[in-house]
């Protein structure tokens, strides 16, 4: 009789599985990993594969067609090693970026992914190391559904903090399992106006359908913010089990590494506000001019991070004025950025992958939040946490100049940055 033996930890050290046949061939066991198609959802996905792979699994990373074939890809080299598998998502010549609308493409989505994922287990039930358990994407719940006609183990990944419901009112409210009360403007943003993003509140409602269902539940985050838990960020940074192990092993965008890295290699220790909103956040004209004049006016040096997509929005003049002692690239090794000794202050929306990134490498924060789970995350960086400021906006959402310069300089100078490298430094000594 065939068994299978499977155990989870939910410090992310361990996930193995063997399979017996009762003295007959004994094969290693095969995990899908199964990841929503952006950079935020696929970088710590693909950590947690490679991870689990060094610990002598069979795993297979699993994302749209189109994605992969746009990859700016090291998921083969040495240090990883992952085999690779496509489900469609509808758009096979353009992704997200191609579909009508952003209801129009999760339902699109919704509707090809589990029948291609059928198709792929099929395929895979008669190959040399058939599916033993699916590692999926909270925000595609149909996965276990799928998981659970094969006859497989199913488990859901959250790549961001845990949320919880709300409308109404300006009182504070207090979540069981957080640390302290919050108020509207700290939920998150399609919680706390639930006539917004419709189609996000959708999704996002839609991870916990069928959680219960589920085998495991994992999520990614780290010991000193919740017991029992490990965040899924390349292992060189936390504890050095996958060697030389410095990326994340793939990204959407071109990097300019060299140029910043040698560039920050001149610079002064902990003398640069870096700067980067991620993948996704898109700041408006006003708010990246008054961004821009408050980096100036901080006389700090600065490397920001501008996607190619929103550098039309930088002043006219900023890059030339600034050119002495400021950095604009389109995009950048972040975690290296963070890891270098030049760096002192990270500004940022507060999205959960930079967010544990820098908690990780001990970088004060200066948190301007833009939407979902980023307004909850920077209440804590601030008031719980205690590693940075986070940057006031006025009546219309916007942060001004002097406001981003008066954190600059808190942190670079003053009480603010030095407690939080001193915290660091003490966690990090043991």
């Amino acid at each position: 009789m065939l068994g299978l033996y499977l155990t989870v930890s939910f410090s992310g050290e361990t996930i193995s599985c063997k399979q017996r046949n009762d003295g007959e061939r004994t094969r290693k066991a095969h995990c899908l990993v199964l990841t929503y198609p952006t950079q935020g959802h696929i970088n710590p996905m693909l950590q947690f594969a490679k991870l689990h792979h060094h610990k002598g699994l069979k795993v297979t990373l699993v994302t749209t067609h189109f994605l992969l074939n746009t990859l700016q890809l090291h998921a083969g080299s040495s240090k990883c090693n992952i085999a690779l598998e496509t489900i469609s998502d509808g758009y096979e010549e353009g992704g997200f970026a191609t579909a009508e609308s952003t209801d129009a493409y999760l339902n699109r989505f919704w509707e090809i992914g589990p029948q291609t994922l059928t198709k792929l287990l099929r395929r895979m039930s008669s190959s040399e190391y058939p599916v033993d358990c699916i590692v999926y994407d909270a925000f595609m719940p149909w996965s276990l559904d799928v998981a659970k006609k094969f006859g497989i183990f199913g488990a859901i990944f959250f790549t961001q903090t845990v949320e919880a419901s709300f409308s109404g009112g300006d009182e504070e409210i207090l979540i069981p399992g957080l640390q302290l009360p919050l108020e509207a403007v700290d939920f998150p943003s399609f919680l706390c106006d639930l006539g917004s993003y419709p189609a996000v509140y959708d999704m996002v409602v839609g991870q916990f359908s069928n959680v219960d269902e589920a085998d495991w539940i994992l999520c990614n985050t780290f010991h000193e913010l919740e017991p029992e838990a490990r965040p899924t960020i390349p292992s060189m940074y936390l504890d050095n089990r996958l060697k030389e192990d410095k990326d994340y092993g793939v990204s959407l965008f071109k990097q300019n590494n060299d140029a910043c890295m040698k560039w920050l290699n001149e610079q002064p220790k902990v003398s640069v506000v870096y700067v980067s909103f991620g993948s996704g956040a898109e700041l408006g004209a006003e708010q990246m001019e008054e961004l821009a004049w408050g980096l100036r006016s901080s006389k700090s040096n600065f490397l920001w991070v501008v996607r190619e997509s929103e550098a039309g929005k930088i002043p006219k003049g900023f890059v030339e004025e600034t050119s002495e002692n400021g950095l604009v690239v389109s995009w950048c090794p972040q975690l290296e950025v963070l890891a270098h000794e030049a760096v002192g202050c990270f500004i940022t929306h507060c999205g959960w992958n930079s967010t544990l990134e820098s908690l990780s490498l001990g970088v004060p924060l200066l948190a301007m939040p833009q939407w979902t789970d980023q307004g909850t995350n920077a209440k804590y960086i601030m008031d719980v946490w205690k590693t940075g400021l986070k940057a006031l906006a006025d009546e219309k959402g916007i942060v001004r100049k002097d406001v981003v310069e008066h954190c600059i300089i808190e942190i670079m100078e003053g009480e603010t940055g030095k407690e939080s490298k001193e915290c660091y430094e003490m966690e990090a000594s043991g």
